[in-house]
C-alpha cells in the first residue's frame, strides 16, 4: 500500500499518534448526530498530554472524547474507569509522553534538548499535507477491490465489511494442572 498522494507523503488530521481520536470523533458525529464538524478543537485539561473534545447538540454534550498520553494520564484514566467516573465515550491512549512523535523508537537529541527536538518533529509532522482517510487512494483501493464499493463513507452493509472487521470475546482463565494442589 502507498502512503503518498501525487508523489508526496500525507498524514491524517489529528494527533501525532495517528489521528484516530479525531477521525472516530468526526465519524461518530456524522453517523450518530448528522453533524460534520469543520474543525475539531481539543481542549487541554490537566497537562499538555491530556486533551478532550466534546460535541454539543442543543447545548448538551453528546460525545466526549479524550487523548491521554504518558503513564501518569493512563493511570488516572484507569482509576476513573474502575470507579465508574470516566465520562468519555472514546479515549486514545499512548504510553509515550506527547504520543508517538516522542516514542521510544524515535531518535534522541544529540545535545540532550529533547523538548526542542520534539518541537521540531511536531512542526515537521504538521507541515505534511493532511487528508481524511476516506480520501486516501489506499482506502479507496481497499473499498473498490475488496468490498466492491466506490465510496468508503457509504453505508455498505455490515456483512460487506466483514473482511475488515474482527470481534473480541472474553477468554476464561485456563486452569493449569501444574498449579493444582493435591
Amino acid at each position: 500500500f502507498r502512503c503518498e498522494v501525487d508523489g508526496a507523503p500525507y498524514r491524517h488530521r489529528g494527533s501525532g499518534s495517528g489521528g484516530y481520536c479525531e477521525y472516530v470523533f468526526t465519524e461518530a458525529a456524522r453517523l450518530l448526530f448528522g453533524q460534520r464538524p469543520e474543525e475539531v478543537v481539543f481542549k487541554t485539561l490537566r497537562n499538555q498530554d491530556f486533551r478532550e473534545v466534546t460535541l454539543e447538540v442543543a447545548g448538551e454534550a453528546v460525545l466526549r472524547f479524550a487523548i491521554a498520553n504518558g503513564f501518569r494520564n493512563i493511570q488516572n484514566v484507569v482509576q476513573k474507569m474502575k470507579r465508574a467516573k470516566c465520562p468519555y465515550h472514546f479515549i486514545e491512549i499512548m504510553a509515550c509522553p506527547s504520543g508517538c512523535l516522542n516514542g521510544g523508537a524515535q531518535l534522541r537529541a544529540d545535545d540532550g534538548d529533547s523538548k526542542a527536538l520534539l518541537k521540531r518533529v511536531e512542526e515537521a509532522y504538521n507541515a505534511v499535507k493532511s487528508q481524511p482517510p476516506a480520501a486516501s487512494p489506499t482506502v479507496l483501493e481497499v473499498y473498490r477491490d475488496w468490498l466492491d464499493a466506490e465510496d468508503p463513507l457509504s453505508d455498505i452493509g455490515i456483512a460487506d465489511r466483514a473482511p475488515l472487521w474482527t470481534a473480541y470475546r472474553a477468554l476464561e482463565k485456563a486452569t493449569n494442572a501444574l498449579n493444582i494442589r493435591w
